[in-house]
């Protein structure tokens, strides 16, 4: 995209060094320092005293934002972006928004945002250059094609495999068609998320591979002579979370956050307002 519904692939205590990016650093001090008294807006070191940065993408898609505007809390991150900010103490009105491409937000080296929602799965090779919270959505991998293609007839994933698919470079769905679908040939790869939707409508490509959500934003408003296929499940899981620089010293309290949404309610009523839609794709298997 789980989600608040978050199913822990792994011991929590590594979920935990990961997400907070601590290295060899003892987990269990991590999550002691974040606290609801440490983790307020008047002690945490940000980018710009008294202010809360937030990255995304741009063009911002829904459901994720609505009307490509990040500021307005409406679609599912920038709901999430503004809950986080209020549990740490930041009026909407501290929070700045930024945009950072989606190739570079996992890029090693200094960030001009305290944190950066968008879409963003937890891998090892990524959590080697930046730090990332606790996941606030878990999502499945989506498989969209035309109408007329051979592809829509598809009713197992094993149907996909003479299929010429279209995925985005650095995505997790180039991985995910990889190891379930195992094509015959390799997935083209395009550069953007804009890119890979231009291979499908020109006919580039049979069919593409992105996030469940998307899909469901794609064939409503985008190409909407394409259906989706179904859906599967990313090996190992396909957890996204806000992604920070290095050794961040809003990590924990960040994690600690989503801990807190999660617990109180507040995600899993975020989630079900702007995702209630993923489960209604059929399984592929």
């Amino acid at each position: 995209m789980s989600r608040a519904r978050i199913a822990f692939m792994l011991p929590i205590v590594a979920a935990l060094s990961i997400a907070a990016g601590c290295g060899d650093d003892d987990s269990d001090e991590v999550t002691t320092e974040a606290s609801a008294e440490s983790c307020t807006a008047d002690q945490l070191d940000t980018v710009t005293d008294g202010k809360l940065t937030v990255a995304t993408d741009k063009p911002a898609y829904p459901p994720y934002f609505e009307d490509n505007d990040p500021t307005n809390g409406r679609g599912f991150e920038s709901a999430v972006a503004y809950a986080i900010a209020d549990q740490l103490g930041y009026d909407e009105s501290e929070v700045e928004w930024v945009t950072e491409p989606f190739n570079s937000s996992y890029a090693p080296g200094p960030k001009d945002f305290d944190f950066d929602v968008n879409e963003i799965s937890i891998t090892p090779k990524r959590a080697e250059q930046v730090d990332f919270s606790e996941p606030y959505y878990e999502a499945d991998q989506a498989v969209v094609a035309l109408d007329d293609s051979p592809a829509a007839d598809a009713t197992s994933l094993a149907d996909l495999a003479d299929t010429t698919i279209g995925v985005q470079i650095g995505s997790t769905s180039l991985d995910a068609v990889s190891a379930s679908i195992q094509p015959t040939s390799d997935p083209q790869v395009f550069d953007t998320s804009n890119d890979v939707v231009s291979a499908l409508k020109q006919g580039q490509v049979d069919a593409i591979v992105v996030d469940v959500p998307t899909a469901f934003y794609l064939t409503a408003t985008q190409v909407t002579d394409a259906s989706i296929v179904g859906q599967f499940s990313a090996p190992g899981g396909d957890e996204w979370g806000a992604l920070l620089e290095k050794d961040s010293p809003l990590t924990a309290c960040v994690s600690f956050a989503i801990d807190e949404l999660n617990s109180t309610g507040k995600l899993p009523a975020i989630e079900k307002r702007w995702m209630s839609q993923v489960s209604d794709a059929p399984i592929l298997e």
